[in-house]
C-alpha cells in the first residue's frame, strides 16, 4: 500500500480512537447535548432533516472509500502570511464595511454594530490540540484588533464553525449576544459561555432599533462527536439594515432554500456564500456547494454582490488552495458574468460597500 494512503487510514482510525476516547470517558465528552422539543417539518422528535430527504454520507464506509482514494489538490502550508489591518471601531448607518478573516469568520460592520461570523482562530478545527485538520493559513486579523463585538452568529456546532477557544475569548472580552441553530445553547452553557440565544429557521430577533436578524435554512448536518449526528439544527442568516439585505449562507449544499429566501427578502445587498470543501463531488455534494452552484445560488437569492467563504484555510476535503477560487472565475465566466459580482477576498482585506 502506498505510503500517502497508509498516512490517510492512520489519521482515520486515530481519529476514530479520538472519538471513541471521549465518549467513552477517557477524554472529555465530545457529543453536544440534543435538542429536545416539539416535531415540525424539519425536525422528527429526535433528528433534525433537510428539505427534500437530503442527508450526508452516513458511516464508516463512506469515509474509508474517500479516503483511500483520495486525490487531494495542492495546499501549501503558509503559516507567516502578514495580518491585515486594523479594523475601524465601528461604521454608521448605511455604511458597510466586510473583512475576511478565514475559512468561514467575516467581521461585518454596518448601522453600528459589529458582528462575527463563526468565528475560529484556533490552529486545528478538533476537539484535540494534537489531531484534525489543521490550519495551514493564519486569520487574516489579529484577534487583538477586533473591535468590540456586538453579536456573534454560528451556522451549526462543526468544530471548524463552533470553534469553543475563541468563543471564550470572546465572551471574556466582549460578552456579546451569540445566535445558533435550536439546541446549541445547550452547548454553550455547558462551556460556561453566556448569552446564547436559540434560533429556528424564519424566526427573527432585533439586533437594534435599526437591525433585525432573520434565522434561515440551509442544507447540511450537525454533529461533534458519537451519538449526536443531526441532534442540533443548522442555519443560515439574513440581516434587514437600512440599505438592504446582507445573507450569510453559512455551510450549505445547494438546494431549493436558496429560491425561497431570495422570494421572501427581495432586496439582499450582498450574500456571503461557500465555495470550498467540495471535491469528491459523491461524498460532498449533498453538504458542500461547488463554486458554480455557488454562482447559481447568488443568481437564485438575486443577490446584488457576492462574496466566497469557506476555502483557503483548513484542507477538510480534496480542493486544493487555489481551486475554489479558479473555479469561481470560470464558473462566472460560464455564465458571463464579471469577477465583480462575486469577489474572493483575500485574508484581513476589509471591502467597503459604496
Amino acid at each position: 500500500m502506498p505510503a500517502p494512503r497508509r498516512r490517510y487510514l492512520l489519521w482515520v482510525f486515530l481519529v476514530i480512537i479520538a472519538l471513541a476516547a471521549g465518549a467513552f470517558g477517557l477524554g472529555c465528552s465530545l457529543s453536544a447535548p440534543r435538542y429536545q422539543g416539539p416535531p415540525s417539518d424539519h425536525f422528527d422528535g429526535k433528528e433534525f432533516k433537510n428539505a427534500g430527504g437530503v442527508h450526508a454520507q452516513e458511516g464508516l464506509g463512506p469515509v474509508l472509500r474517500w479516503y483511500l482514494h483520495r486525490e487531494k489538490g495542492d495546499f501549501t502550508d503558509q503559516p507567516n502570511l502578514p495580518y491585515g489591518p486594523k479594523p475601524p471601531a465601528r461604521v454608521g448607518r448605511g455604511k458597510l464595511r466586510v473583512t475576511f478573516v478565514n475559512h468561514g469568520t467575516f467581521l461585518l460592520q454596518f448601522d453600528s454594530l459589529n458582528i462575527l461570523t463563526d468565528p475560529i482562530w484556533s490552529e486545528r478545527t478538533s476537539p484535540y490540540e494534537w489531531i484534525g485538520p489543521k490550519r495551514l493559513r493564519p486569520p487574516g486579523l489579529r484577534f487583538e484588533d477586533l473591535p468590540k463585538i456586538d453579536a456573534v452568529v454560528i451556522s451549526h456546532n462543526h468544530y471548524d464553525h463552533l470553534d469553543v477557544p475563541t468563543l471564550r475569548r470572546l465572551a471574556a472580552r466582549d460578552q456579546p449576544r451569540i445566535f445558533a441553530g435550536l439546541g446549541v445553547s445547550e452547548l454553550l452553557k455547558k462551556e460556561n459561555i453566556p448569552n446564547a440565544t436559540d434560533l429556528d429557521w424564519n424566526q427573527a430577533v432585533r439586533l437594534s432599533p435599526l437591525v433585525q436578524l432573520t434565522c434561515t435554512p440551509a442544507q447540511h448536518f450537525s454533529g461533534r462527536g458519537l451519538g449526536d449526528r443531526n441532534a442540533t439544527l443548522w442555519v443560515s442568516y439574513l440581516f434587514q439594515t437600512t440599505r438592504g439585505g446582507l445573507y450569510y449562507a453559512g455551510d450549505t449544499g445547494y438546494g431549493p432554500h436558496f429560491k425561497s429566501i431570495g422570494q421572501q427578502f427581495k432586496s439582499i445587498r450582498l450574500a456571503i456564500l461557500p465555495i470550498g470543501a467540495y471535491r469528491p463531488r459523491w461524498f460532498m455534494q449533498p453538504i458542500h456547494m461547488d463554486p458554480a452552484e455557488a454562482v447559481q445560488a447568488s443568481l437564485d437569492l438575486g443577490a446584488a454582490r457576492s462574496i466566497a467563504t469557506h476555502f483557503g484555510t483548513f484542507q477538510l476535503a480534496d480542493d486544493g488552495l487555489t481551486e475554489p477560487v479558479t473555479d469561481l472565475h470560470k464558473a462566472l465566466r460560464e455564465k458571463q458574468l464579471p469577477d465583480s459580482v462575486f469577489m474572493a477576498l483575500k485574508e484581513g482585506v476589509g471591502w467597503q460597500a459604496r
